[in-house]
């Protein structure tokens, strides 16, 4: 997926993978996951998803700041 966000393009295609956290099952109308990444030039972003009930009812890209990483993996204990 691409977006942009504040004028900067982030695509998961082009970006490397760096966690990823699941809640729920597979089908699970409430079950989403959430996918951090890394872009070339060190910026980082969340790529979300989920079912009709979740938090994430469509697919997105937010962005996070590098210094807020280890907190959201903490929160997820990644």
């Amino acid at each position: 997926m691409k977006k942009v966000v504040c004028k900067v393009e982030y695509d998961t295609a082009n970006a490397e993978l760096v966690a990823k956290f699941v809640s729920g099952e597979m089908g699970d109308p409430a079950g989403y996951e959430e996918s951090l990444y890394k872009t070339a030039d060190g910026k980082f972003f969340i790529y979300v998803n989920g079912g009709a009930e979740s938090i994430y009812k469509k697919e997105d890209i937010k962005r996070i700041a590098a210094g807020k990483v280890d907190e959201w993996r903490a929160e997820r204990g990644i």
